[in-house]
């Protein structure tokens, strides 16, 4: 174990957290940072990166038009805290627009919209087209949702979450189980994320549209929190389920080579609320990230 692997691993353990991390430069000399890095982790929203690759493949293949518009009714919603899952009456905007959403605010519904017309089968078959053969999905956000209630033996999805989200209780569920959830290493995401920075997961117009909107990420208290405000950009896309916090993105300093980082994470303690664990995913890449970039990228 290196210094500053150790060095990692003391930084999740300060927060409280187990972690898993691969950090890489996109294109460039054969440097890695990684701690546990082929170790499987549950995606959680992760999982809508896969999606978004899919997609822009079906729309590269003339299969599903971007601009096509789509209603989606409250009926159909998919409990969550931001986006269509929030909203009141039905809205219509476009296949693109929804993968928007997804990505830029983790929009379960509009992911789950996009998963039911992109197809589980067309994920799964571009993530074994790209050579990732440890990361499979198994359904969208709704089939999470629907295991989370019955591992937790509760009526609906909230009292399913304040189960998960107790200290007292600490219920085990199928959604915290890499072998029975969907699932990833960190290396594979960071081959993805190379994937979509050097136009090979797709063409080279869908992949910049890739690419726009994992930097439109919102949530800036992870990965983003690691790094200056100003001359790098980050790039990104949020995983969360109770105690499970992830982030896997892209860092680029101005005038430097972009860095791929993914960081997985499960926090000791159940509340939903817990900064420190937020916070350690972009201390932990920002160690990774700075050994990467010390002179050498």
């Amino acid at each position: 174990m290196t210094g500053l692997e150790r060095e990692i691993r003391r930084t999740f353990a300060d927060a409280g957290v187990q972690g898993r991390l691969h950090a890489a430069p996109i294109d460039g000399p054969t440097r890695e940072v990684g701690v546990d890095p082929d170790e499987p982790a549950v995606m959680a929203s992760v999982y809508k990166l896969p999606l978004l690759v899919a997609f822009c493949r079906r729309v590269d293949a003339g299969e599903i038009d971007p601009r096509e518009r789509v209603t989606v009714h409250p009926a159909e919603h998919t409990a969550g805290p931001t986006g269509l899952s929030v909203l009141r009456d039905p809205v219509t905007m476009s296949w693109r627009d929804l993968a928007c959403s997804m990505i830029s605010v983790s929009d379960n519904t509009a992911a789950d919209v996009l998963l039911r017309r992109v197809g589980l089968a067309h994920v799964n078959e571009t993530l074994s087209d790209l050579g990732l053969e440890r990361t499979r999905v198994l359904g969208g956000t709704a089939d999470v949702h629907r295991s989370l209630v019955t591992d937790t033996a509760t009526a609906d999805t909230a009292a399913a979450f304040r189960a998960l989200t107790s200290n007292d209780a600490a219920p085990a569920v199928r959604a915290y189980d890499a072998v029975l959830a969907s699932a990833t290493t960190p290396r594979e995401m960071t081959r993805l994320l190379a994937a979509v920075w050097s136009d090979r997961a797709a063409s080279p117009e869908r992949c910049r549209f890739a690419r726009e909107l994992l930097g439109a990420q919102a949530w800036q208290h992870r990965l983003r929190s690691g790094f200056p405000p100003v001359g790098v950009r980050v790039a990104g896309k949020t995983g969360t389920l109770a105690a499970v916090r992830n982030e896997v993105g892209v860092v680029q300093f101005d005038g430097e080579r972009p860095v791929a980082v993914a960081v997985f994470t499960r926090a000791a303690r159940a509340e939903e609320l817990l900064p420190r664990a937020d916070a350690v995913i972009g201390q932990a890449a920002r160690l990774a990230v700075t050994e990467l970039r010390s002179g050498r990228l």
